[in-house]
């Protein structure tokens, strides 16, 4: 059964009572299995008065508190795991043994923040002068609304709202309203596990206008964004207008540079599972493999046959390893990545088509021989589509790699500690993966540079953009 959708606005969980409701599709099917109620002009302002109330009690708690909440959280995360899980891929469509991994993984984000939270340090100075006291306070930066998205609605959740309430910070949070669910339970959790009433509120919409709303309130003093570069470029611009704080975590095109040395099998062993999770529909998806001449025949046919194994259908089943898009427009959006490849002489040699049959379903795909023009090679597909190219030199294929103005993640394998040492300084990305895939760990920061983002979630990092720096000079 798919559970009962919500608002969740101080401290009570809130059904549509005439409301207006959006139905929500299960990608697998395109049957409607909810309905979502969303928030009217006088939800969001109450939201946004709960906030600004709770934070003048919450900002004065003890870290100690604060950190028994999100130890709680992830207690009943791993709980409930499944119950998130399955509804999870009912709205997402994401394999079950991946949404169930999302939650569980996610578990440690809660306890990362708790343990970070009680180290938020200030600092003493030395003064210049004999009963001069210089000290620095990291302290709360106020009200915080943020936006995250359907393709990891659990994972971009929790990190925001982990990092808001581990500061001292209140929350309005916008979830993605095409996959509510795992949301709406990530509320259930704070809830349950004693989060103060108003700490944190959830809120659905049309986004442009519960955006506008939110920014636009002097009550909110930062924004934290994850989605595309185009809405992350307008919310920023608009934030910047207002100078408020701002957190972005944008799309990317991450290129893989695969050289002659590496260990082809292991590369292609851990890249086509990596590639093709969620359907591709991941920021940090691996998209442009650039494999140098040497290896490139090996590579191209171990890729294409791991591909081609790989077994599509509603992620409900259990041999599923790839589900459905998460809407119907993306089945349309990848086509033309397709049809514009083809166009420019690339050869399609795994997938190149929607799935037959109900639901939005389209093909792993491999293209090679793409033109560094094509739409695929200089836009993010945000999909099950990989292109293969060529490259001679190492320095011709980090040109090639940085030539574009994203930078999330990166990726690549070689057996030379030179090459790696090169790759690694020479890339221009937030994150960079070599010889293995190891991004998003709750520990790393997480974030892009370009028009990749600003800020970083995760790690030590991850309160930055929660705190403000206070320096207070005192003569006895």
């Amino acid at each position: 059964m798919y559970p009962t959708l919500h608002l969740y606005i101080d401290g009570q969980f809130i059904n549509a009572d005439g409301r207006r409701e959006q139905d929500v599709l299960n990608p697998a099917t395109g049957a409607v299995i909810g309905k979502l109620p969303h928030a009217n002009t006088e939800d969001l302002d109450q939201a946004l008065t709960a906030a600004a109330r709770a934070f003048e009690s919450w900002k004065k708690t003890s870290p100690l508190d604060r950190s028994k909440v999100l130890r709680k959280v992830a207690e009943l995360a791993r709980e409930r795991a499944q119950d998130i899980g399955h509804g999870m891929t009912l709205d997402q469509g994401k394999p079950l043994a991946e949404s169930v991994g999302e939650v569980m993984f996610c578990a440690e984000h809660a306890e990362w923040h708790a343990e970070e939270c009680r180290r938020i340090y200030g600092r003493v100075i030395p003064a210049r002068q004999d009963r001069v006291r210089q000290l620095v306070l990291r302290e709360p930066v106020g009200v915080c609304a943020a936006f995250s998205p359907w393709n990891f609605p659990f994972n971009q959740a929790i990190r925001k709202i982990a990092a808001a309430v581990g500061a001292g910070c209140t929350l309005v949070l916008k979830g993605p309203e095409d996959a509510p669910s795992a949301v709406v339970a990530l509320a259930r959790l704070f809830h349950d596990a004693g989060l103060p009433p108003g700490v944190l509120n959830l809120v659905w919409g049309v986004p442009h206008e519960v955006s506008e709303h939110l920014i636009n309130s002097p009550i909110v003093r930062k924004i934290s964004f994850t989605g595309s570069v185009g809405v992350g470029k307008l919310l920023a611009a608009k934030a910047a207008s207002l100078m408020k704080r701002s957190t972005m975590e944008l799309g990317g095109h991450a290129p893989v540079i695969v050289c002659d040395d590496a260990d082809i099998d292991a590369a292609v062993k851990q890249l086509v599972p990596y590639k093709f999770r969620n359907a591709g529909q991941v920021c940090v998806s691996p998209t442009r493999f650039y494999v140098q001449e040497g290896a490139y025949e090996r590579f191209v046919e171990g890729f294409v046959a791991k591909t081609k194994a790989l077994k599509v259908g509603d992620g409900l089943l259990p041999d599923t390893r790839m589900g459905p898009l998460a809407q119907a427009r993306r089945v349309s959006a990848i086509a033309g990545f397709i049809d514009d490849a083809q166009t420019r002489g690339a050869t399609v040699l795994a997938g190149g088509a929607p799935m037959p049959g109900a639901g939005s379903f389209f093909a792993p795909t491999v293209i090679t021989d793409l033109p560094e023009d094509s739409r695929l090679m200089t836009e993010e597909p945000f999909g099950p589509v990989a292109g293969i190219v060529r490259f001679k030199s190492l320095d011709d294929a980090l040109i090639r790699a940085n030539s574009l103005p994203f930078g999330l993640a990166a990726y690549a394998f070689t057996g030379s500690s030179r090459n790696a040492q090169a790759i690694g300084n020479g890339l221009q990305a937030g994150m960079v993966s070599i010889n293995h895939l190891g991004l998003a760990l709750a520990e790393t920061p997480f974030g892009g540079i370009k028009d990749s983002g600003i800020g970083s979630e995760g790690g030590s990092e991850t309160f930055d953009g929660y705190l403000n720096t206070k320096f207070i000079t005192q003569l006895d």
